[in-house]
């Protein structure tokens, strides 16, 4: 390696990797951008909701926006759509962290040491094509109907979209940084801290994301596993009392909360990636 590429790469080990004090906040879903969101959503609800009224389209199997708001707001006066969001919230919780974990911990081994990808990683690909659903029986039978395989499935699918962006991150961090930290005689650990970390971080919130919007599919299948309450449940519940206006309430409230919820993540990441300089995109 010439002096350069060195000199650059201690640099850029020496640089501070999170926010310096004197950075400007990221607000990457403020003010107008949330606003122009909802143009597309409340365009195509009007259009349906006219469509009704003047009689050019049938709303029995399609219900209104107003008629689903209305079955939301039923719902939540009785007290079921708390009980269904809070009981799916939980799940979603503990199988986002158990997956996060797992992932996090595998994908870093699995990018770090070669000899551990050459072991697991073949497994674990074949075991990430996998549907879902297939994994119902063998769950019910492993750990009965009630919250451990629920909370273990969601978990499943969040795991892999983590272990597999980040196990690829750490290989393709760039080789000019891990020779100067090798230089530099760094520790596993700092190697880790101080090189690994800050380059795998914006492709590890990405991952995060990825698989919380896995956790939010794949607890549908898990409330079909037995479950006396929850959104899932309540889309059943909707489909065998012929009731689609509660079909698409329960969708409607799965399609908020994980908004919410992506959204609260992607805020949060976004404080500790204050210190990236990257392509801002043209408005």
């Amino acid at each position: 390696m010439n002096t350069e590429a060195i000199s650059a790469a201690g640099h850029a080990i020496a640089t501070p990797s999170f926010a310096a004090a004197d950075a400007p906040p990221s607000r990457p879903w403020s003010g107008a951008n949330r606003l122009i969101g909802l143009i597309l959503p409340l365009g195509l609800a009007l259009a349906w909701e006219t469509a009704v009224a003047l009689k050019w389209a049938d709303g029995r199997l399609l219900p209104t926006p107003s008629r689903i708001v209305a079955t939301l707001a039923g719902l939540a006066q009785s007290g079921e759509l708390t009980s269904h969001v809070l009981a799916t919230l939980q799940r979603v919780a503990l199988g986002f962290a158990f997956g996060v974990a797992a992932g996090t911990v595998m994908g870093a081994v699995s990018g770090y040491w070669t000899l551990a990808r050459r072991l697991v990683d073949p497994t674990l690909q074949a075991l990430r094509n996998i549907p879902s659903i297939a994994w119902v029986p063998m769950f019910i039978l492993w750990f009965g109907i009630f919250e451990t395989s629920k909370v273990i499935l969601i978990a499943v699918g969040v795991f892999f979209p983590i272990y597999l962006s980040l196990s690829a991150a750490i290989r393709g961090v760039d080789r000019k940084l891990v020779e100067v930290g090798r230089s530099f005689r760094f520790s596993h650990g700092e190697m880790i801290t101080r090189i690994l970390l800050p380059a795998t971080l914006p492709t590890y919130v990405v991952a995060l994301r990825s698989g919380l919007g896995l956790g939010w599919m794949f607890v549908v299948a898990a409330e079909f596993m037995g479950a006396e309450e929850g959104l899932g449940f309540l889309l059943i519940d909707g489909q065998q009392t012929g009731r689609p206006a509660v079909i698409l309430a329960s969708i409607t409230a799965f399609a908020i909360l994980g908004k919410l919820t992506d959204w609260l993540l992607a805020s949060v990441s976004a404080r500790f990636l204050t210190w990236q300089d990257s392509f801002k995109p043209a408005e």
